[in-house]
């Protein structure tokens, strides 16, 4: 039986997966793919073993996971694929109606906790899967993530664009875990040895992605859009691949407004 393994669709993991394919054996694995909305219902629910995960999810249900050590997705500082695309200043917006994308659990989290927390604003949120182009015409404001984040960023030169990675760690001076690579803790007993190797071949892609990511950028679907520059300093600078203890004194400090806010 082969363990089935989460992946996301959006080229923040690209180098990661991208190496798993080409260096290891993965003839063990099915990996499958979705936005992490779904992959966090599928862990859930049994459908996948492990996963790149929201740390939210993480944070709703420790009981039922195990993360590994050593590994996330996480900024120090501007992340540059979570923004709020704003027709008003971040401070104007409040009162207002925020919209937010159905793709992601942590961030829309983590922009409640930034509007309110850091900021004194009472606002209302609401989910769309709608595009941008369509929903800031009738709202002042949309929160998008991945792929979508990065490529509108380049369309909107009048728009107001807040990235949360940055406003995060300039308020708290700490990183932030947007996903864990989670482990279903049943899965960790029923399939242990096929679980042990991939959390060895995951610290493998790792390190032979960070090695080589102009290699990695040549092969990004986001070719299209973004140079190979772009690309490598997107991964490079921007996201964090690493699990230490200032990530996860971050993620605590995540929880404990989570909880206030009442958002867990």
């Amino acid at each position: 039986m082969k363990l089935r393994i989460g992946r996301f669709s959006y080229s923040n993991l690209f180098p990661i997966f991208y190496m798993l394919e080409h260096t290891c054996d993965c003839s063990g694995y099915e990996f499958i793919e979705g936005v992490p909305s779904e992959l966090n219902r599928m862990l859930r629910a049994g459908e996948i073993d492990i996963s790149p995960s929201s740390s939210i999810e993480y944070l709703r249900a420790p009981d039922m996971y195990d993360y590994v050590m050593g590994h996330s997705v996480s900024s120090r500082g501007p992340v540059g694929s979570i923004l709020l695309f704003s027709k008003k200043p971040l401070e104007a917006l409040d009162g207002s109606t925020i919209m937010m994308t159905s793709q992601s659990d942590t961030s829309v989290v983590m922009l409640q906790i930034i509007l309110s927390k850091f900021y004194g604003l009472s606002c209302s949120y609401r989910i769309t899967a709608d595009p941008l182009e369509k929903v800031i015409r009738s709202n002042n404001a949309y929160l998008l993530i991945g792929d979508d984040a990065l490529s509108e960023a380049l369309k909107w030169p009048e728009m107001h664009i807040y990235d949360l990675g940055m406003i995060w760690t300039k308020e708290t001076g700490l990183p932030f875990i947007y996903a864990l690579w989670l482990i279903r803790k049943e899965n960790m007993i029923r399939q242990r040895d096929a679980a042990e190797k991939f959390i060895r071949d995951l610290g493998r892609a790792k390190l032979a992605a960070l090695s080589d990511l102009r290699q990695v950028a040549k092969a990004s679907p986001l070719r299209a859009g973004l140079s190979e520059d772009d690309l490598v300093e997107y991964w490079r600078n921007m996201i964090d691949y690493d699990l230490r203890d200032d990530h996860l004194r971050g993620l605590s400090l995540f929880r404990k407004y989570s909880m206030e806010l009442g958002l867990l």
